[in-house]
């Protein structure tokens, strides 16, 4: 059995083993499985329930990452990505007000359009024209706009006071006590490189939560998976067609393109499937694996997904193949029957995580060339934007419209790929369509 699987993954070209494989994929779980507790709890915000939205989010994890292990032969995982879960939850429901099923039609019309551009090979077209500096900003945005949710969440920053728009909550109170106790717990086990440090710092927290009465402990850790057909197949894509939401549906189709770029082309440098000139050979594979579990997860009931960067985590243990990624999708089967304790996570522990991930995502802000206001007016607007009008998509799109506007006023319109100049154009669309309320 072993030897067929060596064969039909090829592990002699990639100079790995079943053992070095499966040990990879195990890895990468771990590091990324936060997502099952996270993605359930950003949703709820949208009225989401948190038992389907669970195995949805789970059934998403396994069919993306199945097609990624037997479609691309890669050791990338797929789930339900972060930063698009909160522009969903957040900006389109709570702020704009449209319900949740739009928000999964528009998710489905993005997945169906990334799975035709895929074959006809025009997202790597647009792919290939991001600048650098523009693809940092957007994630060094996204992180400050998941950190400001967390804080939110876990109660350390309270909205709507007169004369200023936040302040500072209850640091005294029970909540906010064991959301200081969870952000330390993840930030000391990610300082001394434990594997899942965020789960494990999430559900040390929970446990705190469950002993101090912050939060009710479930009377049952493991039970058969709960019932997914509240959300499956209530996707509204009637409404998504609307001209209203046109630019809901342009930012989602942007975001997980940036996603799905910077993830693919960082985890493929470290494992070194990267050619001479910097480029993912066959990038369409894993392009399409991913684009097609978008479409899954708007049939489910989740938000977009893709390939996951934690899976940089099981490429650093020797994860070389698809393999790796089938045993991601096999670990996440089992977690399903962990729903009891996956739905009782309070704000209070999942809430510190959001902002770890956040800060996390800075990273990216130092590769900036902020000397240069070609580079640095639409890096610094992408990050100001997503932060301070509360979407993510804003953030995105104005980006990609002052990006090709300040190269031509500074008469280097040639630096410009027609790629770009394509989603500039799509970006406008945004500001027109968009439901200004």
């Amino acid at each position: 059995m072993g030897e067929r699987i060596g064969r039909f993954f090829d592990f002699d070209r990639y100079g790995t083993t079943l053992g070095r494989e499966s040990l990879a994929g195990l890895t990468t779980f771990v590091t990324m499985s936060y997502i099952i507790a996270v993605n359930p709890a950003i949703l709820k915000a949208a009225g989401i329930p948190e038992g389907p939205s669970m195995v949805a989010t789970a059934a998403t994890a396994i069919f993306g990452s199945v097609m990624m292990g037997l479609v691309a032969n890669r050791p990338f995982a797929i789930a339900p990505y972060m930063g698009e879960n909160a522009f969903i939850a957040y900006t389109v429901v709570r702020v704009m007000g449209y319900p949740w099923q739009a928000a999964l039609g528009a998710v489905f019309i993005a997945g169906v359009a990334f799975t035709a551009l895929s074959i006809g090979r025009v997202r790597k077209w647009m792919v290939e024209a991001l600048p650098a500096g523009l693809s940092h900003s957007f994630a060094a945005g996204i992180g400050l706009f998941l950190t400001f949710i967390g804080l939110n969440e876990a109660g350390l920053v309270v909205l709507g006071v007169p004369g200023a728009p936040v302040h500072m909550g209850n640091l005294g109170s029970a909540p906010a006590l064991v959301a200081i106790l969870s952000f330390l717990l993840i930030s000391a086990l990610m300082l001394w490189r434990v594997p899942g440090a965020i789960l494990l710092g999430i559900l040390g927290a929970t446990a705190v939560a469950f002993a101090s009465g912050v939060a009710r402990a479930p009377r049952t850790w493991m039970s058969l998976p709960p019932d997914p057909s509240p959300l499956v197949m209530h996707l509204d894509i009637a409404g998504a067609l609307k001209p209203g939401f046109a630019g809901i549906t342009l930012a989602i189709f942007v975001m997980a393109l940036i996603d799905t770029m910077g993830t693919l082309v960082g985890v493929s440098a470290l494992a070194g499937f990267l050619d001479e000139r910097g480029s993912l050979p066959g990038i369409e594979r894993p392009m399409i694996a991913d684009s097609l579990s978008t479409v899954f997860a708007a049939l489910m009931g989740t938000t977009t997904s893709g390939a996951f960067v934690e899976s940089a985590a099981g490429v650093s243990v020797g994860g070389r193949t698809g393999f790796t990624a089938l045993v991601v999708a096999a670990l996440f089967g089992v977690s399903l029957f962990f729903a009891p304790i996956m739905t009782a996570i309070p704000a209070a522990a999942y809430g510190p995580a959001l902002i770890v991930v956040g800060s996390l995502m800075m990273t990216p802000i130092a590769k900036i060339d902020f000397t240069d206001p070609g580079e640095s007016v639409p890096a610094f607007a992408v990050i100001a934007l997503m932060s301070f009008t509360y979407n993510i998509g804003v953030g995105i799109t104005a980006g990609l419209v002052l990006y090709p506007l300040f190269k031509v006023l500074a008469g280097r319109a040639g630096e410009v790929r027609p790629g770009l100049w394509a989603l500039a154009g799509l970006s406008l669309l945004f500001f027109v369509f968009y439901p200004y309320r």
